[in-house]
C-alpha cells in the first residue's frame, strides 16, 4: 500500500478534520515536537497514533501504534510516545514493558497511593476507606492498565444513585490516583481512565442543605445519646455542644485536651483550612468529658481501647434513627449528621453573639493572617458564646417544665 507524509506540530484541530487518505494508501503526519511520533491515516478513515523508531532487540525501524487517536487524546498520546522514546534509548522494547506493567494491579496502585500521599492528609483514613470500598473492591485484582472510563463511569454512576455528595468524593479521589499513577511513570498507566470523564456528567448536581433540627427533634436527639452509650451517644452530644465537624469531634485525642484552663486544641493538620483551631470547653463539655472511660490509647471516641478513632458512623446513625423513630412515633425528616453543626451555628444567631464570633467558634475561615497566626484571639468570646449555647441547649433539652417535675 503506498503511503505520503508531511512533517507538522500535531494539533487536535487538524486531527479532527483530517480527511480520509486516498484509496489504496496511507497518509502519515510526523510531529516536529516528539521525534518519530505521528498520526496514520488509512484510506477508510482509521485515525492511529503512531511511534516510528528502531526498537531492541532488532534495529530495523518500524512503527508501533500508541492507540485509536479518536478515543485517545492527543496530549496523552505524546506522553506515551515520549516515554517510549525513552524506553528505546535505554535499550528496552515498551511492548516488553507493557506487558510487565499488565500484571500490577490495581489494588498494588491504590495501596501505593495511599503510602506515599493519602495517610499524611487530613482525611487520609476516610479517603482510603471510600476508594476500598468503591474502586479496591471492584478492581483490586485487575491490571491498572485494563481499567477503562466506562469503568470509572459505572462505578462513579452506581453510587451516585445512592448518594450523589459521595459520588463527587469518589470521583475526585479516583482522579487524584489515576493522575498521581500517571505522573509516577512506573505502573505503565501513560493516560488515565479518568482523562474525558467530567463530574458533572456523572453526578447529580450539588444540593446545598438548609435543615435545621427543631427543639422537639434536637432534645430527642440528646435523650436518645444517652440511651445508646459511649462512644457514639457522648460523641452525638458534643457535636451539638461544640458545633465542630464530625470528623474533628470523632477524631479527638486526649492529648489535645488541657482540661485546667478548659480548652481544646485541634491541630491544623486536622482541620479543614489547615490551621489550628483553639475551641473554648462549657463546663457541659467538660462534664461529658469527665464523664468518658480512658483507655491506653490516645483516642477520645473509640471502640479499639483507644488504639483507633470510631468510624461506624452508617450504623451508629442508622440506630439512632431508629430510636428517634420510636421516641418521635414515626421516622424523622431526612437528617444528617452535619445538620448538628448547622443547628447549633443557626441557634448561635439568636443569641447575643458577635457575627465574627459565631464564625470563628465553629472555624470558618477568616480573612487576611487571623486564621495562621492568632489562634488565641477572641478567645474569651469565644467561650463566652460557647458557654451562652450551652445554656440554651441545656434549656430545650430539659425544659424548666421538666426539670420542675411537671413534665416534659
Amino acid at each position: 500500500m503506498a503511503s505520503s507524509s508531511n512533517k507538522r506540530e500535531l494539533k487536535d484541530t487538524f486531527i479532527r478534520g483530517c480527511k480520509t487518505a486516498a484509496p489504496g494508501t496511507r497518509a502519515y503526519y510526523w510531529d516536529t515536537k516528539v521525534q518519530g511520533f505521528g498520526l496514520q491515516v488509512t484510506d477508510k478513515g482509521a485515525k492511529s497514533y503512531i511511534l516510528y523508531a528502531r526498537v531492541p532487540p532488532s534495529w530495523v525501524p518500524t512503527r508501533r501504534r500508541i492507540g485509536d487517536a479518536t478515543k485517545m487524546t492527543l496530549a496523552a498520546a505524546r506522553r506515551m510516545a515520549q516515554e517510549w522514546v525513552q524506553l528505546v534509548a535505554e535499550g528496552k522494547d515498551p511492548a516488553v514493558v507493557q506487558r510487565a506493567h499488565a500484571q500490577v494491579t490495581f489494588g498494588k496502585v491504590a495501596e501505593d497511593w495511599f503510602t506515599d500521599v493519602v495517610r499524611h492528609q487530613r482525611k487520609g483514613k476516610e479517603v482510603t476507606t471510600d476508594v476500598k470500598r468503591e474502586f479496591v473492591s471492584r478492581w483490586g485484582n485487575k491490571p491498572i492498565t485494563a481499567i477503562t472510563t466506562l469503568d470509572v463511569r459505572d462505578a462513579v454512576r452506581t453510587v451516585n444513585q445512592r448518594a450523589p455528595a459521595q459520588a463527587r468524593n469518589v470521583f475526585g479521589y479516583a482522579k487524584r490516583l489515576f493522575d498521581w499513577a500517571v505522573a509516577q511513570h512506573a505502573y505503565g498507566l501513560a493516560v488515565s481512565p479518568m482523562e474525558k470523564l467530567r463530574a458533572k456528567d456523572l453526578v447529580d448536581k450539588k444540593v446545598i442543605r438548609h435543615r435545621v433540627l427543631t427543639d422537639h427533634e434536637l432534645r430527642t436527639l440528646w435523650q436518645v445519646a444517652e440511651t445508646i452509650g459511649y462512644p457514639y451517644g457522648p460523641l452525638f452530644q458534643m457535636l451539638a455542644l461544640t458545633g465542630q465537624r464530625k470528623s474533628e469531634v470523632a477524631e479527638a485525642r486526649w492529648r489535645e485536651f488541657d482540661l485546667e484552663q478548659k480548652i481544646w486544641t485541634i491541630p491544623p493538620e486536622r482541620m479543614k483550612g489547615g490551621a489550628a483551631h483553639v475551641v473554648p470547653l462549657s463546663d457541659d463539655v467538660l462534664a461529658l468529658l469527665n464523664a468518658l472511660p480512658r483507655f491506653k490509647g490516645d483516642y477520645v471516641f473509640s471502640t479499639t481501647l483507644g488504639k483507633t478513632p470510631v468510624n461506624g458512623f452508617s450504623k451508629a446513625k442508622a440506630r439512632v434513627d431508629a430510636a428517634l423513630a420510636t421516641a418521635l412515633g414515626s421516622a424523622p425528616n431526612d437528617w444528617v449528621i452535619h445538620d448538628i453543626r448547622r443547628t447549633m451555628r443557626t441557634r448561635l444567631s439568636g443569641l447575643p453573639i458577635e457575627d465574627r464570633v459565631r464564625e470563628l467558634v465553629i472555624a470558618h475561615a477568616q480573612p487576611g493572617l487571623h486564621q495562621v497566626y492568632d489562634q488565641y484571639a477572641w478567645l474569651d468570646e469565644k467561650r463566652t458564646a460557647l458557654v451562652l449555647w450551652a445554656g440554651r441547649l441545656r434549656s430545650i433539652v430539659t425544659p424548666p417544665q421538666a426539670a420542675n417535675g411537671q413534665g416534659a
